[in-house]
């Protein structure tokens, strides 16, 4: 089954953390038919030089936007030039394990009623060094509809889906923060199959730069749009929307170091 990595890369990513991502994607035990990285802007020669020590081990397609239009409408864009129905997605600074991509293809070839697949990831601080825990939600597709009522269910850099399904309900949309769980909730809600693996797919980086991107006004904000999505959706009344927006915003009011005691404790 052939497939596609889909990328974005924005000009103040890590020259160094996209080399491990893109050789953790060449020394993979399944070999991608195209990998598509989309130049959300001007990236800068250090990133494209990058990537370009790759273009003769992967079968890139980079796609250059003259400007920075925001990981969704990227995203959407990239979707565009994607020759495979089936596309994984990836961040940039993250490592796939080894076998990553064999396991859902063989995993989505196996169950063709599934048309959005995830699975676990490995936490560390930004230098790879630290480990901070696993996270992952649940598997079974019925136990996804109720968890991402309170949650997202799917870790976004692990996930692969069918293009044809996602452009069906409107690909990504623009939703600051919350570009992916807001076009898994539309999955979901057009009741299509989901699931996912509870292996380890990727070692992600988080640390304390994540976990202040989750604080202030813009990412309460993306809550309360989260909520009315999920509500318009019917996923969730308006009650049970309201109330789980209040608790996922109460933990952003937090000073840093209280924050990164509460994600701590929501891994394993």
């Amino acid at each position: 089954m052939k497939f596609t990595v889909l990328l974005s890369l924005y000009y103040k990513e890590s020259a160094e953390y996209l080399y491990q991502c893109l050789n953790s994607i060449h020394e993979n035990t399944l070999s991608p038919d195209q990998v598509v990285i989309v130049y959300d802007g001007p990236v800068g020669k250090e990133l494209e030089d990058t990537v370009c020590v790759f273009l003769k081990y992967l079968p890139i397609d980079v796609i250059t936007l003259p400007q920075n239009i925001g990981l969704g409408k990227a995203l959407n864009h990239g979707l565009n030039f994607c020759k495979n129905d089936i596309v994984l997605r990836m961040d940039t600074d993250d490592i796939c394990a080894p076998d990553r991509f064999e396991k859902q293809i063989c995993y989505l070839n196996n169950n063709p009623e599934v048309v959005l697949l995830g699975g676990a990831i490995k936490e560390y601080d930004e230098k790879m060094m630290i480990s901070q825990g696993i996270r992952f939600s649940v598997s079974e597709h019925h136990d996804i509809k109720q968890y991402c009522k309170k949650r997202n269910p799917f870790n976004h850099m692990t996930v692969a889906f069918r293009k044809s399904v996602i452009e069906q309900i409107g690909g990504y949309q623009h939703h600051l923060y919350m570009e992916d769980y807001n076009l898994w909730l539309r999955v979901i809600s057009a009741g299509f199959q989901t699931h996912n693996i509870d292996d380890i797919l990727v070692d992600a980086r988080a640390g304390s730069n994540m976990i202040l991107r989750r604080k202030g006004m813009n990412y309460i904000k993306s809550e309360l749009q989260l909520a009315k999505l999920k509500y318009d959706l019917n996923i969730d009344g308006f009650v049970g929307a309201i109330s789980c927006a209040a608790i996922r915003i109460l933990p952003r009011l937090l000073p840093l170091s209280l924050l990164e005691f509460v994600y701590k404790r929501l891994r394993k």
